[in-house]
């Protein structure tokens, strides 16, 4: 393709992002039609919208993934689309209050509570949606599993009271918020993209110093992530080190510490065991 041929392609995509056209390949649309086959699918779409897509669909051919993947033993699989997502969603969206009912960790159930939602969010450790809530009874802020709610149904809240209660939400979230400063060690640097997809799934920023070509990532992480944040770290081994962070840096060092300790005494058995 030569330069002039790629300008006209340029400015055709161009047009259609802004016309909010987007072009799809005949692999994607087949993809998408077997893809609609699957159960979660009614979960991830109103009828109507399903209804529509496999209608536009009909004329292609599905994909036959069955002599290019094959799936394996495993464990169990878990609902990764939730029927409440959609529901949630469009409330969030809404600034509605909410009652709910819902379980908690001991099998206790909790009844008629009331609040506001305020955030959805995915799990990548134990790979369950959780619902952010307000409390209103106690000025709390809840984090429940959609799997353990048993009845949800929205409530009317005056405008200034959900405002007032998003306001204390964000306050504490910002509360619970910690950065680390995690530094690409120099001879990595063309690994970029790959250390970045490591930590594709947390909010993050990246700074570049171009005097001493060093990539220094900023992740935002909350107490309870930083648990999956260490093993993240820990798969990247020597490509990255913590330079930020008191607490995954005294993680890191007792675990490197132990694995050290582990592999010497390892070394020393062998010798002795070669010199007798």
């Amino acid at each position: 393709m030569n330069l002039f041929e790629k300008l006209f392609s340029h400015q055709i995509i161009s047009r259609l992002e802004h016309s909010g056209t987007m072009m799809i390949t005949s692999h994607e649309r087949a993809w998408l039609k077997t893809m609609l086959e699957h159960p979660a699918a009614k979960n991830a779409f109103t009828p109507e919208t399903l209804m529509k897509l496999q209608e536009i669909l009909e004329p292609e051919q599905a994909m036959d993934i069955s002599l290019h993947l094959i799936q394996k033993a495993g464990s169990v699989e878990r609902q990764v689309v939730h029927p409440l997502l959609r529901p949630l969603r469009r409330l969030i969206m809404n600034k509605s209050g909410i009652r709910l009912s819902y379980t908690v960790k001991n099998g206790e159930a909790r009844t008629d509570h009331h609040g506001i939602p305020y955030k959805l969010e995915y799990s990548m450790v134990k790979r369950e949606w959780y619902l952010l809530w307000y409390r209103s009874r106690n000025r709390a802020l809840m984090s429940t599993r959609l799997a353990k709610i048993h009845e949800l149904t929205e409530e009317a809240v005056p405008p200034a009271a959900v405002e007032a209660m998003r306001k204390r939400m964000g306050t504490l979230l910002d509360s619970r918020k910690n950065q680390v400063l995690i530094e690409v060690v120099q001879l990595y640097n063309e690994e970029l993209s790959r250390i970045l997809y490591a930590f594709s799934s947390f909010e993050k920023q990246v700074e570049y110093d171009a005097e001493q070509d060093i990539y220094r990532i900023r992740v935002v992480v909350f107490g309870d992530e930083a648990e999956y944040l260490l093993s993240k770290i820990r798969f990247l081994g020597k490509r990255v080190r913590v330079i930020e962070g008191d607490y995954l840096k005294k993680r890191m060092l007792e675990a490197a510490t132990k694995a050290l300790a582990r592999y010497q005494a390892t070394e020393t058995e062998s010798h002795e065991e070669i010199s007798s």
